[in-house]
């Protein structure tokens, strides 16, 4: 077994590592950028090294650093994680020339599946069903649209150096393509510096099905059965499961071997997950399911298959690493139960889900679940990196009570003031229709409104707010981010008749004697109640600038987070519908639509496509008509 391992990566991979490393006995060096400097997994691994400034690209994705790291600290390994250097096979080749052990696949294997198009014509010629699209080198805007044209709409657009849902369009007609082909060839050149794509047929009701698959030198591949990841929002995965619902047993057993053929077909070694797109529009058939790519890494999601297998695929890869076999042959990996993964981010779901950041000054997590977080109470979420902040993964025995538990976890995180997509996960796995295992890619899309829209706080919680703000007023020098007293599981009440508070651009008239309990923070004037997921913020209705008539908003269309304008869709004095687009922001090496928040006219734009904004910068103002 390998000695000791430098993990190139951050977050709650890293932790993630470190924790299986640790019941192996095996001693682990974190690296970190200045920006993560207290980061947990600094303060978990054994030693840790500075390795650069915050951006990634003078830190967590500048190779000689990592190795360089390695080398100085004695580590013996380097485990990439997820994201940044996993899937480059350079890094890969300079860590075993620098005589250190890779944990991951063969270089020559990270490049036979590097790229969309060369992956697809290998797996082609290995007897893998593939989808039908065009993988050509002329990339002309011409050739492109005559493709399309051929395969007929809709049509998908893909980075062929792509994942994560960056580079990536899905196109209905012929007039949207040019504009689609733009956006996807900016987004795929930011994140991976190729603006190179390929054309595939949209599926008409697609379902995205992978299989874990795990390789070691001595020519054994296995699978650990599929994973259900079609629960979407812009193509970046949401909610996954393990198994997929309504796959029968010949559907998985085709699948599954399809996957062990195409790590067969690259020599493969380790943890590798082979991904396929299904038509669903006749249930998962066989030959309704195709090859789409192969991820070569352990994926966010594996939790769910380690809790359906009962598998560490963190200790497998490890001991593959170290040389020796696959800890199970096939005949003997089993599936036990449903599990389910939900991903938190530090997003908002009300401004379209842009990133949120800030110091977590108010963090909990539920108690009875799994979960893997990237940070604790008290830690900042940053702009520099990927925002997702805790995975949430349940287990039971049926897919009812997978969906069930989870929804419940997802409805308990308490976060402030970072805005965090809580309640629209909880949302998403309580409703009918994926407790009835109804899913596709386009489940959320088709329910946006119902599943992201800003709640109503309860009857409830406003008069735990009203009760609270008034013990407040007695309170006034009460600090919750310095004592239990401001976090109430407490009774609240006070000898006021009622109060009059606004929440989301509501005034509210509550009774301040109510005899109930809330988990609320008391600070600054305002009152925080955190209710199924959402954190509803209270405040006398003066604070808010508001009376019944204004109580709706101010109109004023703001930057959630630092960057570039790409474009402006709107001009003074146009008329607009809520949800329609007026800006399009570049942060994070993702292209991020700001919409009316109501039916209105445009009074102001602040910016012109090509500035750079801070947060908090308004960029529209609109007035209601």
């Amino acid at each position: 077994m390998i000695g000791s391992l430098l993990i190139a990566n951050r977050g709650e991979i890293a932790r993630r590592i470190i924790r299986t490393a640790r019941r192996l006995g095996v001693r682990t060096v974190a690296v970190y950028s200045e920006a993560d400097a207290d980061a947990p997994h600094v303060r978990e691994a054994d030693e840790a090294v500075l390795i650069g400034p915050a951006p990634a690209r003078e830190s967590y994705l500048v190779p000689e650093k990592i190795i360089a790291a390695a080398k100085d600290m004695g580590a013996e390994a380097i485990h990439p994680g997820y994201g940044f250097l996993s899937e480059n096979a350079d890094f890969a080749e300079a860590i075993v020339a620098a005589g250190l052990v890779w944990v991951g696949p063969p270089p020559a294997a990270i490049r036979a599946m590097g790229l969309k198009d060369s992956a697809k014509r290998l797996m082609a010629e290995a007897g893998v069903p593939v989808t039908p699209g065009y993988m050509g080198d002329d990339q002309s805007d011409e050739r492109l649209l005559k493709e399309a044209r051929s395969i007929t709409w809709p049509v998908l657009i893909k980075a062929v150096a792509g994942g994560g849902g960056k580079g990536m369009r899905k196109v209905e007609r012929d007039e949207d393509f040019l504009s689609a082909l733009g956006a996807a060839r900016r987004e795929a050149k930011a994140a991976f510096g190729d603006d190179h794509v390929l054309l595939e047929k949209y599926a008409a009701r697609p379902r995205h099905i992978e299989v874990q698959v795990f390789g070691d030198s001595h020519g054994n591949v296995v699978h650990l059965f599929e994973r259900d990841c079609s629960l979407q929002r812009r193509h970046q995965k949401v909610i996954e499961e393990a198994p997929a619902p309504g796959m029968d047993d010949a559907t998985r057993k085709a699948v599954c071997e399809a996957a062990v053929k195409a790590a067969k077909a690259v020599n493969y070694e380790g943890a590798g997950t082979v991904e396929f797109i299904a038509d669903a529009s006749e249930g998962l058939r066989a030959d309704r399911i195709w090859f789409m790519e192969m991820n070569t890494r352990l994926q966010v999601e594996h939790p769910v298959t380690e809790a359906v297998t009962g598998q560490d695929l963190v200790e497998w890869q490890l001991r593959v690493a170290s040389g020796e076999r696959l800890p199970l042959k096939q005949d003997k990996i089993r599936l036990n139960g449903w599990a389910m993964e939900a991903r938190l981010y530090a997003e908002n779901p009300a401004t379209g889900f842009l990133p949120s950041t800030g110091a977590l000054e108010h963090f909990v997590l539920p108690q009875d679940i799994r979960v893997d977080s990237a940070v604790e109470e008290g830690d900042e979420v940053t702009p520099f990196y990927d925002p997702m902040i805790a995975k949430l993964i349940a287990h039971a025995d049926s897919r009812e009570d997978a969906a069930a538990q989870l929804a419940e976890a997802c409805a308990q995180v308490e976060v402030w003031p970072v805005k965090t997509n809580a309640a629209f996960l909880a949302r998403c796995a309580a409703h009918p229709d994926f407790v009835s295992g109804a899913v596709d890619t386009a489940f959320i899309d088709q329910r946006l409104e119902a599943l992201a829209s800003p709640a109503e706080p309860s009857q409830q919680a406003v008069e735990a707010a009203a009760a609270a703000m008034n013990v407040a007023d007695d309170r006034a020098d009460a600090s919750p981010w310095s004592s239990s007293e401001g976090l109430a599981g407490f009774r609240l009440n006070a000898a006021k008749a009622s109060v009059r508070i606004a929440c989301n651009g509501r005034i509210f008239e509550a009774p301040t004697d109510a005899d109930l309990e809330a988990d609320v923070l008391i600070a600054d004037g305002e009152v925080v109640v955190f209710e199924r997921g959402e954190a509803f913020v209270f405040t006398p209705p003066v604070a808010q600038g508001m009376d019944e008539a204004s109580a709706a908003g101010d109109g004023a269309v703001r930057s959630p987070m630092p960057g570039k304008i790409v474009s402006v869709a709107a001009q003074p004095g146009d008329a607009v519908a809520k949800g329609q687009a007026l800006v399009t922001l570049e942060a994070m090496k993702m292209e991020h639509t700001l919409t009316a928040p109501f039916d209105g006219s445009v009074t102001e734009i602040s910016v012109k496509a090509g500035d750079q904004v801070s947060e908090g910068v308004v960029l529209v103002r609109l007035e209601r008509t």
